[in-house]
């Protein structure tokens, strides 16, 4: 592994990365904030664009595209608006598609209410109830206010055994402590979508470290693809970067074109 800055844009290596996908067939999984949509300061306000739109329902008319998020099931699918995707939520514990099916993990409100209570003093947080998981936000928030906010996140987590604590860009998450993220996620849709095949090649595209799971489950087998921003100096297990959301819809229209041409 590498720092994110020194991971090669995909463009200055275009010819390798083609030459690593020649004659298979992409499937191609896709973080939401930070990398559909630039990261904001009120994921409220991380809206899809309308361009960014055309360029995944165009990449799947190609090939098979899965959006794998943080974000509840429903909300993502709401904010991507497009019927025709695979869709991971909560960090992989739910996943549904065209098929209809989806898994399902317990909640705790229980939590919830604590970390209401205890972090209402403390300005520049953001506690977001998913369904599978609490995201506590504090983009807002100062350093000293942020190390508050982890205390408390960290007492509660202490009382709620069955809950784990986990962090992404400005956030800190209580999610079920169990043995599942968005690799396990990536890698059951690959089987559970007959696409475990030597003339498929998995591509992953994110920008956080919990986008990092997946991209370490597909070393062996596919291609990831780090997207950069505000932490270029952690370690990455992707092979490829791309600038930002807007590089990120350069390459999906340039998949989807290369898979028009070929005709598949």
């Amino acid at each position: 592994m590498t720092s994110v800055a020194r991971v090669p844009l995909l463009w200055d290596r275009e010819d390798q990365f083609r030459a690593r996908i020649e004659d298979r067939t992409p499937a191609v999984f896709l973080d939401y904030d930070g990398t559909l949509t630039p990261t904001v300061e009120d994921y409220t306000r991380a809206v899809l664009s309308d361009e960014m739109r055309q360029a995944v329902a165009a990449l799947a008319r190609a090939c098979t595209v899965a959006i794998v998020s943080g974000r509840d099931l429903a909300a993502v699918r709401d904010l991507v608006g497009l019927d025709s995707l695979f869709y991971a939520g909560s960090h992989g514990f739910e996943i549904g598609g065209p098929e209809g099916w989806h898994d399902a993990i317990e909640k705790s409100a229980d939590a919830e209410r604590a970390l209401r209570d205890e972090l209402a003093a403390i300005p520049g947080h953001a506690v977001e109830r998913k369904r599978f998981s609490i995201a506590i936000h504090y983009r807002r928030a100062t350093a000293a206010d942020a190390e508050r906010i982890e205390r408390v996140v960290d007492r509660i987590a202490a009382r709620h055994r069955q809950l784990r604590k986990g962090r992404g860009k400005k956030v800190f998450r209580l999610q079920p402590d169990v043995d599942w993220d968005k690799g396990h996620a990536v890698t059951w849709l690959l089987e559970r979508l007959d696409l475990d095949r030597p003339d498929v090649v998995p591509l992953y595209v994110g920008d956080d470290v919990t986008d990092e799971d997946a991209m370490s489950a597909l070393q062996n087998r596919g291609v990831g693809i780090v997207v950069r921003g505000e932490d270029d100096a952690r370690a990455t297990a992707a092979r490829y970067a791309l600038a930002d959301c807007d590089d990120v819809r350069g390459f999906l229209a340039m998949l989807a074109s290369r898979r028009e041409g070929s005709g598949s």
